[in-house]
């Protein structure tokens, strides 16, 4: 079985349109902007009551953590990111958007 290459530009492409939403901002191009973004949106969730904005600052920190890292530890941190984003993102943007009214 060959594991899925997970890069930034996967991420982004995955989750900036949602954090945005939340972040009340265009979706981020770049993984800096995503990581503000997410550092923006975790406290909107939590101030609506969504439960898992604490996985979403766990999360920004491994991207902050892959910015600065290289070949492996890189994609390990880009990995641990994902792992906490890929089952929260979208059912909490979707809560968030119920609770906002939209």
């Amino acid at each position: 079985m060959t594991a899925t290459v997970l890069t930034a530009e996967t991420l982004i492409r995955r989750y900036a349109d949602d954090i945005a939403y939340v972040a009340q901002q265009p979706p981020a191009t770049d993984l800096a902007a995503l990581i503000s973004q997410l550092d923006t949106a975790a406290p909107r969730y939590e101030a609506a009551g969504i439960n898992g904005h604490e996985d979403l600052e766990t999360a920004s920190s491994y991207l902050d953590e892959a910015l600065r890292a290289t070949g492996a530890d890189r994609d390990a941190f880009l990995r641990r990111a994902h792992d906490l984003l890929r089952p929260l993102v979208w059912d909490m943007t979707q809560e968030y958007r119920t609770d906002v009214g939209d």
